[in-house]
Formats: C-alpha cells, sequence, structure tokens
C-alpha cells in the first residue's frame, strides 16, 4: 500500500535519533524488519540542554524530540506514526495484524508502553525527580504489571500471537529501559520470554542501541 506517497522517493531515507531513546529505536527496528537503507543523523540530548532544543533542530521537528525521519524532503515526527508510515509504504511483512481483534490488541500494548508507561520515566520528567532511578523504577513496574496481564492473553511467541507487531517494536525498548533502572523483572516471565526471542531476530539485534554509531564505546 502506497497511497498518496507513491509519488515521493522512498530510497532517500534519512532518521534523527539518540542511541539510547526507546521512541528512537522503535523507529529503527521497524526500518530493520523492513531492509530499509537510511542515513543516521545523532542528536545528543543530554549534551547541556540537549541538541534537540536548538533552533536548528526545531527547524526540522518543532516539539524538539527524537525521533524524526526524513522521506525525500518529507518531515515524520512521532514513533508510532513513524512506524505505521513505514508499515504502510515500504514492502515486507506488517507490524499490524490482519484480524482486526488481534491488531487492536497489539496497538492496545504498544500504547500502552508509548503512552502510558514510557513518557513518564522519559528524560523530560526525571530531570525534575531527585531520586531518578527510584522514580523510573517505580514507573516501569507499575506498568509492568498490567503488560504481563495482557502479554499472558495475546503471546504466542511474541507479545500477540507468532508474528512480530508494533507491540514488539515497543516493548523491547521499554525492556531495555527496565534493566537500566534496575527493575526486577522476576514477576514478569511472559514479558522475559518475549522479549528473549525477539532479541534472537537480526533487526532488533542491528538497532540495539550499542549497535548505534553515537554509542559512547564504555556502552558497547
Amino acid at each position: 500500500y502506497m497511497g498518496s506517497v507513491s509519488v515521493v522517493d522512498m530510497s532517500k531515507v534519512a532518521l534523527y535519533s539518540y542511541f539510547r531513546s526507546s521512541c528512537s529505536w522503535r523507529v529503527r527496528i521497524a526500518l530493520e524488519l523492513k531492509g530499509v537503507q537510511y542515513e543516521y543523523n545523532a542528536v545528543n540530548l543530554i549534551n547541556g540542554a540537549g541538541d534537540q532544543t536548538t533552533d536548528e533542530y526545531k527547524a526540522i521537528n518543532p516539539m524538539a524530540v527524537v525521533p524524526s525521519l526524513v522521506v525525500d524532503g518529507q518531515v515524520l515526527t512521532q514513533s508510532l506514526s513513524i512506524v505505521e508510515f513505514i508499515n504502510e509504504t515500504f514492502p515486507g511483512a506488517s507490524f499490524l495484524p490482519e484480524n482486526p481483534l488481534l491488531r487492536a490488541r497489539a496497538r492496545a500494548i504498544a500504547d500502552a508502553i508509548a503512552c502510558d508507561i514510557q513518557p513518564v520515566q522519559n528524560l523530560r520528567v526525571l530531570r525534575h525527580q531527585a531520586d531518578r532511578n527510584a522514580w523510573a523504577n517505580r514507573v516501569i513496574t507499575e506498568g509492568f504489571i498490567g503488560i504481563e496481564r495482557l502479554l499472558v492473553q495475546s503471546a504466542g511467541r511474541y507479545s500477540v500471537g507468532d508474528e512480530v507487531s508494533i507491540a514488539d517494536i515497543c516493548l523491547v525498548p521499554q525492556v531495555y529501559n527496565a534493566r537500566r533502572f534496575n527493575v526486577d523483572l522476576t514477576p514478569f516471565p511472559t514479558i522475559v520470554r518475549v522479549e528473549a526471542a525477539l532479541n534472537e531476530l537480526a533487526a532488533f539485534q542491528a538497532s540495539h542501541p550499542s549497535r548505534q554509531p553515537d554509542c559512547p564505546p564504555d556502552l558497547k
């Protein structure tokens, strides 16, 4: 499905990303799953006030966040919107199940992570917390209680059945965040099992923060 973008040159793709940004990581996973070649432009979120706050970057993304995906001069923002654009415009297996019920479940898991968990433990909120690790740990733990229950209902090999979906694209970066903030994953065996299966896939390996050009050497 190419829709109204059929005249766009899909070979000219550039991603503005930060290696440890889970929102950027979602888009990297989607690009890798579809086999899309792209130019990587690093945006350092912790360089002083952050490169994302510069007038130069705000001219690309007025919200001053990553990721931004530029396709033939057209700027796309917001990770899930970008992921759906990639899904609809590049060939390859869909990130959305064909069955409407399963598609709704995949989107629900993705939204629960991208809207209810990750924003509350993100840098923009953490900057205002006295104990950043404790705050993020609590937010992710509380969120994962619900995500675990959702996955128990829907998971096969992956989050929704046996095909990679938009839910998986959101899950893996959030589990990385959980480990970063020392969340005890013992109560979440389904999350851990699904994440392990996804990490066997080349697209998830290639998109990992440690594989990105702006990853510091000590984190590789």
